[in-house]
């Protein structure tokens, strides 16, 4: 094969591999996008709010929860999603020692509702305004907070 005929592949070959590299990057930087809209507390498409239980939460204190705090406004409702190999809990107040918990919401650890695999949801709609601060039973440090508007 001539030189010029090598160089001309080269150089197709390496167009191709350009732009191959700036599709994905294109796609990879709307994913980021999309994730980033999410975590900030954006809107799902069922009309509430979403909030994930990240990988490795149980060693991630008030990181656990994405985003923390969730702003939502009355009337919505948040849907927490399990995105951890390990079961967790949803549920509301400051902790363990904390008299009202699980008085204003509680995913449970059992039933229907229980985080305990991952991809599970738990739900709950917000009908009054005020700062709602929420744990997790089985890792306390893991502590959120919803501030209703």
């Amino acid at each position: 094969m001539s030189r010029q005929k090598s160089i001309a592949i080269l150089g197709i070959v390496a167009a191709i591999a350009f732009a191959m590299g700036s599709l994905q990057y294109a796609s990879v930087s709307a994913q980021q996008a999309a994730n980033t809209t999410s975590a900030s507390g954006g809107t799902n498409s069922t009309g509430g709010d979403s909030v994930s239980i990240v990988p490795n939460a149980s060693t991630l204190a008030n990181k656990a929860f994405a985003p923390n705090p969730l702003n939502a406004k009355v009337g919505d409702t948040v849907t927490w999603t399990n995105k951890d190999t390990t079961f967790h809990t949803v549920t509301s107040g400051t902790g363990p020692s904390d008299t009202t918990h699980g008085k204003q919401f509680d995913s449970g650890l059992s039933g229907p509702t229980a985080l305990t695999t991952q991809g599970k949801t738990f739900s709950h709609k917000f009908m009054t305004a005020g700062e709602f601060p929420y744990f997790c039973q089985l890792h306390p440090t893991m502590v959120g907070k919803v501030v209703v508007k």
